[in-house]
């Protein structure tokens, strides 16, 4: 078996290479990453339920993929894949039964390569900026068990840190992939919308809020999995311009000189940390430094009228979503079947009128109108991913008696309002590692493109990791260290 700090310090990029070259098996790979999550899940919770088998269904893969025996984890949130149930982190789904079919983008992942392993830990119904769901249990930060990884997909997040997968599946309808890699100091991007299959059982996430791709540790594993599972499939409601040259390409060259824009406005909900200030003070220095132009500024939109949208889209998805998972088990859901937030958000949607909705599309579409002016003039915006760094375990919340949807909804906004508006807009955004606080905790930036520009996104944040390496840097809890814990 392949020595397990050895497994932990290649992304997936290298680990392909060694299998290519017959250096390591595909099973010796997948027992490196059995032997991680023992070692480490007693003390991060990030992966849940029991893990695949070789010759499970689950660890089907395409052996020909340029990822070919790569292991790799599931989100417990939406993703359909053959032999592994989706809980959505909710005991309203406890023991639901493994799925028999794959949605598109497991088809894509599995046509990749990778091999599932299993499950990484999800807040429920992703509706939160924490991970720690009455379900499973909280997540904890591989950089201080006593603090968020970040939500919704602070499993996944805590898994790619701590080495036990190099690559983990992620979803996004508010920042869900991006605050938990700013929380965890790893890379999550959130493509464009229409960019990465969300089919064939929706067409819709979150009413075009949501999108899936990977967290993970370099910038090339992120472009190198955007090429594998992008474009659309059949049935999609729209279709966007695909690349013309792969992403794994682009990253040949550094950017031209770009126009770049930074600000630290998050407007009334919350005051930004002073180290995320100063991460992104020191991104546009950087910038700077590497020949770009560079300016504050920042994108002018109603905020009042991008929340109303943002709530009413959340809570009618939520109920929506209870209420078709209550049409299948043949029963309503029970308010102890929910966490308290979540129940509040439910019954707070299925208030909701039809021309309330509408209302919202009209919002959402003024939003994205003025938005898009800044992009006319700018070729990328770096803002904070997080206002804060990551809080200690237990502050936000969600199961707290009588928590109102709209209180809840702006505890979580309070802390994801530079990454929310993206998800509006449908604009690509990617979290890099950039600051580190007085307590070693990580801090990423947020660099956002233009519509479909995931390439220019990927070429400045190449550069980033090039001028300021990250992957060196490891959390007091890792693979990378002998009995994956920092002595």
């Amino acid at each position: 078996m392949i020595p397990l700090a050895d497994y932990a310090r290649h992304d997936a990029t290298a680990l392909a290479r060694l299998l290519r070259q017959g250096e390591v098996s595909a099973a010796e790979l997948a027992q490196a990453a059995r032997a991680a999550v023992e070692l480490l899940n007693p003390r991060l919770n990030a992966v849940v339920g029991p893990l695949a088998q070789d010759g499970d269904a689950a660890c089907v893969h395409d052996a020909n993929g340029p990822l070919a025996g790569v292991p790799f984890l599931v989100k417990d949130l939406v993703l359909r894949a053959r032999g592994l149930p989706c809980q959505m982190g909710s005991r309203l789904l406890a023991g639901a039964r493994a799925a028999e079919t794959d949605s598109t983008l497991m088809q894509r992942f599995r046509a990749a390569g990778f091999v599932t392993l299993g499950r990484t830990n999800a807040a429920e119904f992703g509706y939160s900026a924490t991970t720690e769901p009455v379900l499973h249990g909280a997540v904890r930060n591989p950089w201080d068990t006593e603090a968020s990884a970040g939500g919704s997909s602070g499993g996944a997040a805590a898994a790619v840190a701590a080495g036990i997968v190099p690559v983990a599946h992620a979803n996004d309808s508010a920042g869900s992939i991006r605050i938990p890699a700013s929380h965890c100091g790893v890379v999550g991007l959130k493509p464009t919308r229409g960019r990465v299959p969300i089919g064939p059982d929706i067409g819709m996430a979150v009413h075009d809020l949501g999108i899936s791709h990977v967290i993970c540790r370099t910038v090339r594993d992120c472009a190198l999995v955007l090429d594998r599972v992008e474009g659309p499939e059949p049935g999609d409601r729209f279709a966007i311009a695909r690349p013309a040259v792969p992403y794994a390409e682009h990253l040949r060259s550094a950017p031209p000189r770009l126009r770049i824009a930074f600000h630290v406005d998050a407007g009334a909900l919350a005051q930004v940390d002073a180290a995320c200030v100063a991460a992104v003070c020191e991104a546009a220095a950087l910038c700077e430094s590497l020949g770009h132009g560079v300016e504050q500024a920042q994108p002018a939109y109603d905020a009042s009228q991008f929340h109303e949208a943002s709530w009413r889209f959340c809570i009618s998805s939520l109920a929506a979503g209870v209420t078709a998972i209550a049409a299948a088990r043949g029963r309503p859901a029970a308010e102890d079947e929910l966490e308290a937030s979540v129940w509040a958000s439910v019954q707070a949607g299925l208030r909701l009128g039809a021309l309330e909705l509408e209302e919202a599309d009209a919002m959402m579409n003024r939003v994205s109108r003025a938005v898009a002016p800044l992009f006319a003039r700018h070729d990328v915006l770096i803002t904070p991913v997080a206002v804060a760094p990551p809080a200690k375990l237990h502050t936000l919340g969600g199961n707290d008696a009588g928590i109102g949807a709209r209180a809840w909804y702006e505890r979580v906004m309070a802390l994801c309002p530079f990454t929310s508006l993206f998800n509006m807009t449908g604009q690509p955004a990617i979290s890099v590692p950039f600051g580190w606080t007085a307590e070693g905790l990580p801090v990423g930036v947020q660099l956002v493109g233009r519509f479909g520009d995931e390439a220019m996104l990927l070429r400045l944040a190449a550069q980033f990791e090039e001028a300021r390496p990250w992957a060196g840097r490891l959390p007091p809890v890792s693979a990378r260290h002998p009995g994956g814990e920092r002595r």
